[in-house]
């Protein structure tokens, strides 16, 4: 498919009744939307593959649906410092961020430094951005020790008491993350969110009792990244 071929696919599809919907049900609020689902997105991002240069050509049209597409048909180990610079900065809602963050951010070369980088940015989406990418590589790293997760409490409970909606839902969801990657980070994640529930902040408290309520159930299910540590030896 071509660039105009996508554009042309992409208003067949669109549904303004969508658009209200999904600014209602879901909270995405966007500029320059079709109404299209995500699910619907999947379908022509599979039958494209990947492709960097219509992957930037999509982003550039200011379309929002076709800047979904971006991050689903561009390389995750071709995405440098400066497009991820770009793209953040555009972030408008949760659904955008969460697409980038997961598909391209958490698989890119830059992840590590990126999250320690917009963790201490101000915009919401930018710092959402920070522990969305942090969420998804948690499950995309199978291999790195506990040490590279655990030096990531020090930022969770300096963010912990940040009130905004899509931030704290963020940092509660790296928080279960690191908490699920394996029975010690999940000992480990348990202690910090008790530690965050002292705080006076509602924030806080909020992660921290929503992190509690999923890492203490019986029969949490994690990973045993990285697997060989947790290998019970033959013989």
């Amino acid at each position: 498919m071509t660039y105009n071929d996508i554009i042309e696919c992409l208003y067949d599809l669109q549904d303004k009744d969508k658009v209200e919907f999904k600014a209602k049900k879901f909270g995405i609020i966007s500029n320059n939307s079709l109404g299209i689902y995500h699910k619907d997105l999947k379908v022509i991002a599979k039958e494209i593959g990947t492709d960097n240069k219509l992957a930037l050509q999509l982003f550039d049209s200011g379309i929002y649906e076709a800047r979904l597409l971006c991050s689903k048909l561009f390389k995750p180990k071709d995405v440098t410092e400066d497009l991820m610079e770009k793209w953040v900065k555009t972030f408008e809602n949760w659904e955008i961020c969460d697409s980038f963050c997961m598909g391209l951010f958490s698989k890119s070369n830059f992840a590590l430094a990126k999250i320690l980088e917009w963790s201490q940015r101000e915009p919401e989406f930018e710092k959402r951005a920070a522990f969305a990418t942090l969420a998804s590589y948690c499950m995309a790293d199978k291999t790195s020790d506990n040490d590279l997760f655990e030096q990531f409490f020090a930022i969770i409970k300096r963010e912990a008491n940040d009130d905004r909606v899509y931030v704290k839902k963020a940092v509660n969801w790296t928080l279960r993350n690191i908490g699920k990657r394996n029975i010690d980070l999940n000992r480990r994640a348990i202690e910090v969110a008790n530690e965050i529930l002292k705080s006076e902040s509602k924030s806080a408290q909020w992660i921290a009792k929503n992190a509690l309520t999923e890492l203490q159930k019986e029969g949490v299910r994690m990973s045993d990244y990285p697997r060989a540590i947790y290998r019970i030896p033959v013989g």
